[in-house]
């Protein structure tokens, strides 16, 4: 790596850590500290002022007018989940389905189906209540809802990192390059066998070390919950169209071509799950739909979600404007590192600095566009490799590991062992997967 190159890395590296400054130590939102690092990174380069607001425009305008539509017709979908409680419907039937043996197995599959449309602080704040108010035996209570919980943890967080369309992987796609369908079908088949892993075989060998406890517990509506047949028909219906779009033999007709993009294929879903949940003859034996309050709980998050996206995107615009992408990719095709390993190591490093999933694929994603574009590597290896090292060892700086550690009702101590240590394992296991993978296909 030449003098101008070493000097770049070092200042595109010291913007990210002004970044994790600015969010960590000054409590600024995700959105102002990465401008703020994106402009610092212009001035360091001594680009041109119209040419820094130029690419900071350009960031943001690409990824609200791409990823950003994605994002916000998920939520709107997630929300309209729970307010209806057809999300809480399908958790009951799939959870109460197995008996006491299987109960781990159905908590994973519970999360694998429910964390499809829901993001993961909806899936975890629905599921692990539900979970926790489970009918549990003997004095060892605390510890069997634990076993019964890092399950359902375990595949929400699989699909938060490696499954569109949620926001991690729709803007590493956007960014990539890759294909939503086949990273989807792919972060499927690789994401089974991680939360399977991580989830049952990893509580059943943490669980006796650690002290359960007796985490939050769910009032369910008083009203009639949608069939859950229903629930699980809205839910898959966007993961069929989008994946089915992905098969070439499917692919040419104009019709699925149309229905299987992401974002017409969401908006079908809002559109079947609004008749399915809130028609006067479904909705809570036909009391008016506070529809106010429904659209608050689905744009709430989603401004502060997708402000966050917005500015990551305008950061990975100043990035690629001062050739950062360019020299990550001479470094990758110079053959001193795989670059699989490559995006997984920057994800992993801005994860641990950061403690934010997102911002850690924004920012790897980011810097790796010309790797993608001339590594030879499948973009959609690249992107589930970023989401899997945004993932790596969740602790104390992770907004995720207080919410986890409520909900699980543990010490700080014993959230490292579990919630952490289940991270890291969902992490490294899938980075062994996208090697493995990535060399047979």
């Amino acid at each position: 790596m030449v003098g101008g190159d070493l000097w770049l890395v070092l200042a595109a590296g010291g913007c990210i850590a002004l970044a994790v400054v600015l969010i960590i130590r000054l409590k600024l939102h995700p959105f102002l500290a990465l401008l703020c690092a994106a402009l610092a990174l212009a001035v360091a380069r001594g680009m041109p002022a119209d040419r820094a607001l130029a690419a900071l425009q350009k960031g943001f305008g690409d990824i609200m007018g791409g990823a950003g539509l994605v994002v916000a017709l998920g939520l709107t979908l997630g929300a309209m989940l729970k307010v209806s409680g057809a999300a809480a419907a399908l958790a009951n039937a799939t959870v109460g389905a197995v008996g006491p043996r299987w109960r781990p197995w159905g908590c994973l599959l519970a999360s694998l189906v429910l964390g499809l449309p829901l993001f993961f602080e909806t899936g975890v704040v629905l599921l692990l209540p539900i979970i926790a108010a489970l009918p549990i035996t003997g004095d060892r209570g605390g510890r069997q809802r634990l076993l019964l919980m890092l399950p359902a943890l375990a595949g929400l967080s699989v699909l938060h990192a490696l499954v569109p369309p949620h926001p991690g992987p729709i803007i590493a796609v956007d960014q990539l390059g890759a294909g939503v369908g086949p990273t989807l079908v792919l972060g499927v088949l690789l994401g089974l066998p991680i939360a399977v892993l991580a989830g049952p075989v990893f509580a059943g060998l943490i669980t006796p070390h650690v002290a359960g406890g007796d985490g939050a517990r769910v009032e369910m509506p008083d009203r009639p919950l949608p069939s859950p047949w229903t629930a699980l028909a809205v839910i898959l219906l966007p993961v069929v169209l989008i994946a089915a779009k992905a098969v070439p033999a499917l692919s040419h007709g104009p019709v699925l071509s149309l229905l299987g993009a992401p974002p017409v294929a969401l908006l079908l879903a809002n559109l079947v799950a609004l008749a399915a949940f809130f028609s006067p003859g479904t909705w809570g034996g036909g009391k008016p739909v506070d529809w106010d309050a429904l659209w608050h709980e689905a744009m709430t998050p989603a401004a502060s979600i997708l402000l966050s996206i917005a500015g990551g995107g305008a950061f990975k615009q100043v990035l690629v404007e001062a050739g950062l992408a360019d020299t990550l990719a001479r470094f990758a095709e110079q053959g001193a590192v795989s670059p699989i390993l490559l995006a997984w190591g920057i994800a992993v490093m801005i994860r641990l600095a950061t403690g934010s999933a997102t911002v850690a694929t924004i920012t790897a994603s980011g810097a790796l566009t010309s790797v993608a574009a001339t590594s030879g590597v499948a973009p959609e290896w690249l992107v589930l490799a970023v989401g899997a090292g945004s993932l790596f060892f969740s602790h104390v700086n992770d907004p995720g590991f207080w919410l986890v550690k409520n909900y699980l009702g543990l010490s700080t101590a014993d959230t490292l062992k579990t919630w952490s240590v289940m991270e890291t394992i969902v992490s490294v296991t899938g980075l062994i997967l996208v090697l493995a993978a990535s060399h047979l296909f």
